[in-house]
């Protein structure tokens, strides 16, 4: 964060005493609590994040704001990529080392086992219902 605020004071410096017309302009200051200021600089602005002292150059170029990132945020920026490459692929290795469950068949008929299968329960299943209501309704029963 200091490296960047030192960038920040040697872009400012140059941009002030290396064009006229930056040295006439004041810097433009977000109003209090805003997380960026910006100062002109030959060509467009420099833009300090008060946050984290981060600093890019911006430009405008066909009415659009495009900012370029400092050499430190982008050498972060990259690391950070970086990182996360190595992190994915070992996330899935991970995931490819893990056992796989078996293989489902959302909305697929069942096989001809399974179709017996359930028949022969629900075959079952009723029989045994019929013989207690027979068992219920016969002259020996309780009703």
């Amino acid at each position: 964060m200091i490296k960047a605020r030192h960038i920040f004071l040697a872009i400012l410096l140059a941009g002030r005493f290396g064009s006229p017309a930056a040295a006439e302009t004041p810097p433009i200051v977000a109003p209090e609590g805003d997380r960026f200021a910006l100062t002109p600089a030959e060509g467009g602005y420099v833009r300090l994040n008060k946050e984290t002292g981060a600093v890019s150059y911006c430009s405008v170029k066909d009415g659009v704001a495009v900012c370029r990132l400092g050499a430190e945020e982008r050498a972060a920026l990259e690391a950070e990529i970086d990182r996360l490459r190595k992190e994915n692929a070992m996330l899935k290795a991970r995931a490819e080392a893990a056992p796989v469950p078996p293989a489902t068949r959302p909305n697929a008929t069942p096989s001809e086992e399974e179709f017996e299968r359930a028949l022969s329960f629900t075959e079952r299943f009723l029989r045994r219902i019929m013989r207690l209501f027979r068992e219920e309704t016969s002259p020996g029963g309780a009703l």
